[in-house]
């Protein structure tokens, strides 16, 4: 496992992509177009070189971007990287809908220092061979190093046991998008 780098880019984005195609949270955000899709993954991409991390497998088949919530500032970059997202994945008539979204997950956060795990994923062609374990047990090591908990949230149901399995907990489900929606936390 190793820190991706700028170089890293297109594989993580494609790796992503292809992750999270059918994700009903994603499709929720930027329907099912896979240039909105891509274009969201490659805005994630940059936002976390810049507030948090991303780690690639040494195989280049998965990967994981988390966040640090309070280490993001004010930038005329991140600025910039918002309003490209709007105009190339949201739409300005989803501006309420993507707001009221992030406002509620927001809520569920904790007011302490947490890592966020906004996207881990494996090529499809590759899953279920124990690439995705790896990523995630180096992000909840690279975590407690730190003496963050992990949160995050997904829509996948088959992915819990997967989750509770390395130790995150379901603290919070919503079915306010119109699908059910987990929130997990390192227990």
């Amino acid at each position: 496992m190793r820190r991706a780098t700028q170089n890293d880019r297109e594989k993580v984005v494609n790796i992503l992509l292809e992750a999270f195609k059918k994700n009903k949270s994603v499709n929720y955000i930027a329907g099912k177009q896979e240039k909105k899709i891509r274009y969201l993954m490659e805005y994630s991409f940059d936002n976390c070189m810049d507030t948090g991390e991303i780690f690639i497998s040494d195989d280049g088949e998965a990967c994981a971007m988390i966040q640090f919530q309070d280490r993001k500032k004010f930038s005329w970059k991140s600025t910039y990287l918002d309003i490209q997202l709007i105009l190339k994945t949201i739409g300005l008539g989803n501006i309420p809908k993507a707001l009221a979204r992030e406002s509620f997950i927001k809520k569920h956060y904790p007011s302490e220092p947490f890592t966020y795990l906004w996207f881990i994923g494996v090529n499809p062609d590759r899953q279920g061979n124990g690439f995705g374990t790896a990523v995630l047990k180096h992000v909840l090591d690279y975590s407690r190093t730190l003496n963050r908990p992990v949160y995050l949230e997904t829509s996948t149901q088959r992915n819990l046991p997967w989750y509770q399995k390395h130790g995150m907990e379901i603290y919070t489900v919503s079915e306010r998008f119109g699908f059910p929606f987990y929130f997990l936390k390192t227990a």
